[in-house]
């Protein structure tokens, strides 16, 4: 639009996948952009033959036709001959004229949206490829879809036998396509949480799951295995896989959304208005939360925690451990109060001690890692392993860390902040989110208790206002400065400020980031 407006840009050329073409963003924008009836292109790359499959010799000589101005004039020609014909025979006609220019089967939809369709060709054959792109750029006047089939990780043996492994893709030797992954001490939250769905799908014959095009990234694989009738992948559809989830726990069932952090942003809307107003036990698993490493910015889990702890009915819940895994996996089967979510981060776990099945947890309480006196550090979620080795170290210099574990953000424990608040001279919350979160609320309870115009001496660490950059995960924390230096940095002062400590006491704490 901003070129029929007068800016001086070229053609706008859009370019989406089969998968994510079911998503209702892409529908709402074709229907749009029919309406329009101005140029545009949209490249439709099919790499699975999810739509339809190239139909070889007969597609490559339909696509050719569309290159000719006598095949462009015929099809624009039956298309007036068409209006004027009864209505009787309409519908004969613009079958006839589908089959003759090769928009039949699925491609009915795209030309009954405004567009001309052109395809399914072979993405692989650049002459062919070339040829229609030229084609199209020379006639088009509205909007065009231009459906290309291709070969994931085509030209590459590794690549196309093993698909799955080359969408996101790490280190790997070129001769062999063996990506180079350090030794893993323990299995990752992701496997976790499969083994503990499928654990609790075993128990309870309600028990189901949604995906959202990622049964093997969420783990929801290992249930299906089992249990292949009771999980359920929506495509790359996340409104639809919350309200479809909601019309399952609306019928009896235990349906668990399984969906990553920043995917689930796509179906807020739903979460509002079809899950938390209807106060519907949907379980959402929380993948991929916090900083997530090679996947960068773009799949971060910062916000989860801001945007579905300010909802009415909503339990919150953040996994310090794989245990805690387990036992919120267990909570949350067990829970048919509302909606309740838990979050978990990507990568390997602890290592810790995993129980046969979780333990129901008691709503909004949370626990005591370990006793001190003079600052106290309330862990939300998996940072707590960076709260633990900067106690360490913060003990080697004398101070004495009283450490707990929220585990929910909502509801509070408001005991425990209470107790942590008596009993020390300093306060400190820790988070893997934004502002607006857990901390958040914590310092929301304590200005309402009126306990903040009582001196309390309180600091917190969250993501800061800004998308941090890929790098490794420990990388991305010391960005954002919350890494087991920044942690040891901030209690020191925080001390310092409440002058409870001497000040050559603070000043012997080694204060470097790492």
């Amino acid at each position: 639009m901003g070129r029929e407006l007068g800016q001086t840009v070229g053609d706008c050329i859009a370019v989406i996948g089969d998968g994510s073409i079911s998503a209702g963003m892409a529908y709402e924008a074709m229907n749009n952009a029919g309406a329009e009836n101005k140029r545009l292109f949209v490249i439709l790359n099919d790499n699975e033959m999810s739509i339809a499959p190239p139909v070889g010799a007969m597609s490559s000589y339909l696509s050719g036709l569309y290159g000719n101005s006598a095949f462009h004039k015929l099809k624009t020609l039956a298309e007036e001959v068409e209006v004027h014909l009864p209505w009787a025979m309409r519908d004969g006609a613009r079958r006839a004229r589908q089959i003759v220019t090769g928009m039949h089967g699925q491609a009915t939809l795209f030309e009954e949206l405004g567009f001309d369709y052109l395809g399914p060709i072979d993405g692989h054959n650049m002459p062919q490829l070339l040829s229609v792109l030229r084609a199209a750029k020379a006639r088009a006047t509205g909007p065009v879809l231009i459906h290309v089939c291709t070969k994931k990780g085509c030209g590459y043996a590794p690549a196309e036998n093993s698909s799955d492994k080359y969408h996101g893709v790490s280190k790997f030797d070129i001769a062999t396509g063996l990506q180079s992954k350090t030794p893993a001490n323990a299995p990752s939250y992701t496997s976790i949480f499969g083994q503990a769905l499928t654990i609790e799908a075993e128990a309870d014959p309600r028990v189901v799951a949604v995906t959202a095009a990622m049964p093997s990234g969420t783990g929801v694989n290992a249930m299906a295995k089992v249990f292949p009738k009771r999980v359920f992948d929506v495509g790359i559809a996340e409104q639809h896989g919350v309200t479809f989830a909601a019309g399952m726990a609306a019928s009896g069932l235990k349906p668990f959304c399984a969906i990553y952090s920043t995917f689930l942003q796509r179906g807020y809307d739903q979460i509002v208005h079809d899950v938390a107003l209807q106060n519907l036990p949907v379980r959402f698993a929380i993948d991929r939360a916090g900083l997530v490493g090679a996947d960068g910015a773009t799949h971060a889990g910062a916000f989860d925690v801001a945007y579905l702890s300010n909802l009415p009915n909503f339990v919150v819940m953040a996994a310090a451990d794989e245990a805690e895994l387990m036992h919120m996996v267990r909570t949350a089967a067990e829970y048919d109060a509302g909606p309740i979510s838990f979050r978990y981060p990507r990568g390997n776990g602890l290592g810790v001690e995993l129980p046969k099945r979780g333990e129901v947890l008691e709503i909004g309480k949370g626990r005591i890692i370990q006793d001190g006196s003079d600052i106290a550090i309330l862990s939300f979620g998996a940072h707590l392993s960076v709260v633990q080795e900067a106690a360490v170290a913060l003990k080697n210099k004398g101070i004495s860390v009283t450490i707990a574990d929220a585990r929910f953000a909502k509801p509070l424990d408001t005991a425990l902040i209470d107790e942590l608040v008596n009993n020390h001279s300093a306060i400190l919350t820790v988070e893997q989110g934004s502002v607006g979160g857990f901390s958040s609320l914590v310092l929301h309870y304590l200005m309402q208790s009126g306990q903040l115009r009582h001196g309390v001496n309180i600091d917190s660490m969250v993501l800061p206002d800004r998308f941090i950059d890929q790098a490794s995960p420990a990388e991305m924390y010391s960005d954002a400065g919350m890494s087991e230096g920044h942690v040891i940095d901030r209690c020191t002062k925080l001390l310092h400020k409440g002058s409870s400590i001497p000040d050559n006491h603070i000043d012997a704490v080694n204060l470097q980031s790492s």
